[in-house]
C-alpha cells in the first residue's frame, strides 16, 4: 500500500497557472505533470479564489494561535525538563559539578 504523492505548493501553483492559461487541455497537463486532472482543477479553483489575498492591505494574515495546543505543548515542554534535569542527576551519581 503506497501513500499519497504531496506536492509542493510551488509544483501546485505552476501547474494551476498553466491551466489558467488556456493553452493546454487539464488532460493534456495531467500527463505533461503526472497528476490527475480533477487535482488540476483543485489547484486552479484554490488559486483563483486566494488571489485576491495576496492583494489585500497589511500583508500576510497573522496564524491564528490554538491555544489547547499551546497548553499541551507547554506541559511537553515541562515533562521534557523534567525528564532532561533526571537523566542529567543520574548520569553524574557524584554530584561533581
Amino acid at each position: 500500500m503506497s501513500k499519497r504523492k504531496q506536492h509542493a505548493p510551488e509544483f501546485k501553483a505552476k501547474v494551476a497557472l498553466e491551466a489558467l492559461k488556456g493553452e493546454e487541455t487539464a488532460a493534456e497537463l495531467a500527463s505533461r505533470f503526472g497528476v490527475h486532472p480533477t487535482m488540476i482543477h483543485q489547484w486552479k479553483r484554490a488559486l483563483l479564489e486566494g488571489a485576491s489575498g495576496v492583494f489585500e492591505r497589511g500583508g500576510r494574515k497573522k496564524p491564528e494561535i490554538d491555544e489547547e495546543q499551546v497548553k499541551e505543548l507547554h506541559a511537553k515542554i515541562g515533562e521534557l525538563a523534567v525528564a532532561n534535569s533526571f537523566w542529567s542527576e543520574s548520569s553524574n551519581p557524584g554530584g561533581g559539578k
